[in-house]
């Protein structure tokens, strides 16, 4: 039986999304974004939480968890391991060795519109990110709805990115990248991350348009991995880039997160972009993130995405 939901005094009944019966599902932007309560996360959440879940993400692209103070990397991982299959942390990167990369301030910043690990065929499907550490101030997260930027494109764009190849590389992958602007030599920490980073490299052909294999949408497939268009010049690919990136990160296609201590945001891979805003100073930040297996995307024509450089069999089984 379904335990009665419990809702904050200070909310009103139709703040939340109807048609969940084990959760509840209050959006927190109207283009996307939602924060589900009444699950605790871990190992143990009832299969009828984990289905509606599940929904609330296929349907708001990005969903929050506030309050979860009991989890650490052990009930992250469990919980991931119910919503799919868990990934290694990252193609290049270590990370814990098992699933978990660590976000740190110290050694990367996300502070650039992307999707996760474009540059390898089997993009994940979903990332779970967990705040372990969090500055004083700033430190927030921006997340872009890519399937919502398609729709809102003129029929003739729409036409165009349809018909449209891209070719991503991990040249410039936030999770290895270094910090460039400071003065003197690297240190001997920064030159093995980079040497770990390097030791692979991955180049993919993904279709700009994919369909979405949970929802059937099309969804726009960019972000800071890309290199050029296929067939179009550097600075054709740079232009059509920056017009296709300003329909996604318009400010009414996006949801901005204020972490607190205990949350977690999961959001869908295949459907959006995000940003980690650098304005915390040099205070520490620390999130931990696993990922879970994804599908070869698959353009509007039915044709699969095509490697051409790397392997990623080692990071993660292609989703069935």
């Amino acid at each position: 039986m379904t335990a009665q939901l419990e809702r904050p005094a200070d909310t009103l009944d139709h703040e939340y999304l109807e048609g969940y019966e084990a959760i509840s599902v209050r959006k927190v932007g109207a283009n996307l974004g939602a924060e589900i309560g009444n699950v605790r996360v871990g190992g143990d959440v009832p299969a009828e939480q984990i289905g509606e879940i599940k929904r609330a993400l296929a349907q708001n692209k990005v969903v929050f968890f506030r309050d979860q103070l009991h989890a650490g990397d052990a009930e992250q991982r469990a919980f991931a391991a119910l919503l799919g299959t868990v990934t290694k942390p990252h193609p290049t990167v270590a990370g814990d060795g098992e699933a978990v990369l660590p976000i740190d301030s110290d050694r990367s910043k996300a502070n650039s519109w992307h999707t996760d690990v474009t540059f390898i065929d089997r993009i994940p499907s979903a990332s779970i990110l967990r705040a372990v550490h969090l500055p004083p101030y700033g430190g927030t997260t921006v997340w872009a709805n890519s399937t919502r930027a398609y729709n809102l494109l003129h029929p003739a764009l729409q036409a165009l990115v349809e018909k449209l190849w891209a070719v991503h590389s991990n040249l410039y992958d936030y999770a290895a990248e270094r910090d460039e602007k400071r003065i003197g030599g690297i240190d001997v920490k920064e030159q093995a991350y980079r040497d770990e980073f390097g030791n692979l490299e991955f180049e993919t052909e993904h279709p700009v348009v994919r369909i979405h294999p949970v929802t059937g949408e099309k969804t726009l497939v960019l972000g800071h991995f890309i290199r050029y268009f296929v067939g179009f010049s550097s600075h054709d690919s740079s232009d059509l880039f920056n017009l296709l990136q300003r329909h996604v990160t318009k400010l009414d296609n996006t949801v901005r997160w204020n972490w607190r201590l205990g949350d977690i945001a999961i959001w869908d891979n295949m459907a959006t972009q995000h940003y980690a805003v650098d304005d915390y100073d040099d205070r520490p930040r620390r999130l931990h993130r696993i990922t879970l297996a994804g599908e070869i995307p698959v353009s509007v024509d039915g044709v699969r995405s095509s490697v051409r450089k790397g392997d990623a069999s080692h990071f993660s089984p292609i989703a069935s």
